[in-house]
């Protein structure tokens, strides 16, 4: 069983979207079980030193090469806990809205642990998000996805339901 962490890491995700309002997200796997995979948005844990915006800005360019977008407010907000890579993660995740006009990804930007452990990143539309039977992170995406595009961010961040895993 893996350790459980220290403490809580402050984690900033995005919710990337093309003009097509599509939204990005990456494909990963465990590495020790390849069959286990989900779907999830750009991001990771916030630096020493780095606000959550900037933690943003950072991984998106990192994960996907794209740094030409616009950063919008935090419009979700959870809890999540899981074992991954051979760890307990926690995290503590702010979803921030992100536009962009660039839909080419380059993934060079990689870590050494996330290019053993992602296998690509595809732009999906609400309609392939609520048809899906993969598994995908936040739960209920393409309800979330939908509710964000005809309603606008929301006043105050959503608190989404935790995960723990």
């Amino acid at each position: 069983m893996p350790e459980a962490p220290a403490e809580v890491r402050r984690a900033a995700r995005v919710v990337l979207l093309d003009p097509d309002d599509r939204i990005l997200l990456m494909h990963g796997f465990e590495p020790a079980d390849t069959s286990r995979t989900w779907w999830f948005t750009p991001g990771g844990g916030a630096e020493a030193g780095e606000s959550l915006e900037e933690a943003a800005r950072r991984e998106v360019a990192e994960e996907t090469g794209i740094d030409a977008f616009e950063l919008g407010p935090v419009i979700w907000r959870r809890r999540s806990s899981f074992a991954f890579a051979g760890r307990r993660w926690s995290n503590d995740e702010w979803y921030f809205l992100g536009r962009t006009e660039v839909t080419a990804w380059d993934t060079s930007g990689l870590t050494e642990l996330e290019r053993a452990t992602t296998a690509g990143l595809r732009w999906w539309s609400r309609k392939e998000l609520l048809e899906t039977r993969e598994t995908v992170y936040p739960p209920g995406l393409g309800g979330l996805l939908g509710a964000l595009l005809e309603a606008g961010p929301p006043a105050v961040p959503l608190v989404l339901d935790s995960q723990d895993e």
